[in-house]
């Protein structure tokens, strides 16, 4: 297999510790998938990994590869692999431990890898994996929400906010949610109603919501438990230790904890592929200038104008 080109880091640290390299792709398991990448899309999770926030799950295994989420066309699988095929066009994401999305190409486990709609292009499906897939699950897998029902949103602009926001009004809930006040037309424009800014007085919304879903985790559960209507859920993103410490309790707090399900991803990427799920692409840069505009963006935070996409070049 000819040596190619990815982000990585050989110790955990700050963006200083990123460099663009040849590397030789790990030997592909009977569950994996080889893609040529086509786009990369940057999530806040990928700088705390890299910073070592989570190097009881990633190790202390170097060199490793910056980036999870990920499109582009299957190259290899492995003997386990028949759902997918060489030359199909995908959308995924790799796995903690693997990531390297960042890069020429990326293996990933055939579960978070699905087919990506003719019609949708590879940047857009870049975006979505992480963000959308969270979404997903929170709303559905954790939060059991159903057609009728009706659904608040905690900070409704970010990537899984606005995911949640678009994927619940396409199963029929009714959606409100919170931004900051000059965001207002956008979240309207996706049919979110009401809207309240982040520091909102919960009274006028007393027991409304059958899912309050905090996607920023800033969301304080007083405030979440006063809009909850009898029977009612609520939902957060964030697996700190004082999230799931409450989830462990009786009561109606839940924490969303990440996994690859192919039929949650194949209901992401259909739901792009109709039209009615999209994430806005703030920039869009090569891979060989990548590295400045992740450190730029670490050192401005992930603006709510949207995703950061890494293409070829």
């Amino acid at each position: 297999m000819p040596t190619t080109r990815r982000i990585q880091y050989h110790q955990y640290g700050g963006p200083e510790v990123l460099r663009l390299e040849d590397f030789e792709p790990r030997q592909l398991g009977a569950d994996d998938v080889l893609v040529r990448v086509c786009a990369a899309a940057a999530n806040p999770m990928d700088f705390g990994i890299r910073s070592g926030r989570m190097k009881m799950v990633t190790g202390r295994s170097f060199p490793r590869g910056l980036g999870y989420d990920f499109a582009g066309v299957v190259e290899a699988i492995g003997e386990n692999v028949t759902r997918l095929r060489v030359g199909d066009e995908v959308l995924g994401a790799a796995s903690m431990k693997d990531s390297g999305a960042f890069g020429d190409v990326v293996v990933a486990g055939q579960a978070g890898v699905v087919h990506k709609p003719a019609g949708l292009p590879f940047d857009a499906a870049a975006t979505l994996p992480i963000a959308a897939g969270t979404a997903y699950q929170a709303l559905f897998r954790v939060g059991s929400l159903q057609p009728g029902e009706s659904v608040f949103v905690h900070a409704s602009l970010g990537a899984v906010g606005r995911s949640a926001v678009q994927i619940a009004s396409t199963h029929g809930a009714t959606v409100a949610g919170s931004c900051r006040p000059r965001s207002e037309p956008e979240a309207r424009e996706l049919g979110v109603d009401p809207i309240v800014d982040f520091d909102f007085d919960p009274t006028a919304l007393n027991r409304r919501f059958d899912v309050v879903l905090d996607t920023a985790g800033t969301l304080p559960i007083k405030k979440a438990r006063r809009m909850l209507a009898r029977g009612g859920r609520i939902v957060s993103v964030k697996p700190s230790p004082a999230n799931m410490l409450r989830s462990g309790l009786p009561g109606p707090f839940h924490v969303v904890i990440g996994k690859f399900v192919t039929a949650d991803l194949e209901a992401v990427a259909r739901a792009a592929g109709d039209g009615h799920l999209r994430l806005p692409i703030a920039q869009t840069v090569p891979l060989a200038q990548a590295i400045p505009a992740l450190t730029q963006l670490e050192h401005n935070g992930f603006a709510k104008r949207g995703k950061l996409v890494i293409v070829p070049g």
